[in-house]
């Protein structure tokens, strides 16, 4: 038996399996965009939706106060400027902790920059997407190089664990009142109609 028939042997159908297979799990250990385009597809097939708050208009516009301590939450905008979260009172906020490294964040942020994209020129919704690394030349190169146009905030002071426990993605949505009337800890699909008419009810509100 000559080296090529024996090799040829040893090229089974379960190896070449195993071999893909351990491809993948280090690519999903040690790429996370990789992981993302791949959680990104699960998310097509209709999972990781967002739980919507059910209920009137006016008990979801009600909210609750998460920051107990009424101290002022302060973040740097797009510009580099320090501004307090309650200048943004009278305006909706959906608001999403994130960071370049985190997997789950790269999944869901397509479906952030679509919702974006419908809704930016709605001057009642401010999108704050928050490093919380607080690295903005690396989060922005993070956006430029995949074509998102989502506006970049970083924190500029302490953010209660009523917002943020630690947990990214965390997405908020504050009403015009300032009250948190959705939480949702992990990636979610945000492009999604019921979502997207959820921030439009909170609007007229």
């Amino acid at each position: 038996m000559n080296t090529l028939t024996k090799l040829k042997e040893k090229i089974t159908l379960s190896n070449i399996f195993t071999g893909v297979l351990l491809v993948f799990v280090l690519a999903m250990l040690f790429s996370p965009d990789f992981k993302g385009m791949v959680t990104q597809n699960l998310m097509k097939i209709g999972l990781f939706q967002p739980k919507v708050p059910n209920g009137s208009s006016k008990d979801i516009a009600a909210g609750i106060d998460a920051n107990e301590n009424n101290e002022e939450i302060l973040f740097k905008d797009p510009e580099g400027y320090v501004i307090e979260l309650s200048d943004q009172k009278g305006k909706v906020v959906f608001m999403n902790f994130w960071a370049t490294w985190c997997p789950p964040c790269i999944a869901e942020m397509p479906s952030i920059n679509k919702l974006y994209s419908e809704l930016k020129n709605n001057d009642e919704i401010e999108f704050m997407m928050v490093d919380v690394d607080n690295n903005r030349s690396k989060s922005e190169k993070f956006m430029e190089k995949r074509n998102f146009d989502l506006p970049i905030y970083t924190p500029a002071s302490s953010i209660p664990s009523s917002y943020m426990s630690g947990a990214i993605p965390t997405t908020l949505v504050l009403n015009k009142y300032g009250k948190v009337v959705f939480k949702h800890e992990g990636m979610g699909d945000f492009s999604n109609a019921e979502f997207k008419d959820f921030l439009m009810k909170l609007t007229a509100e």
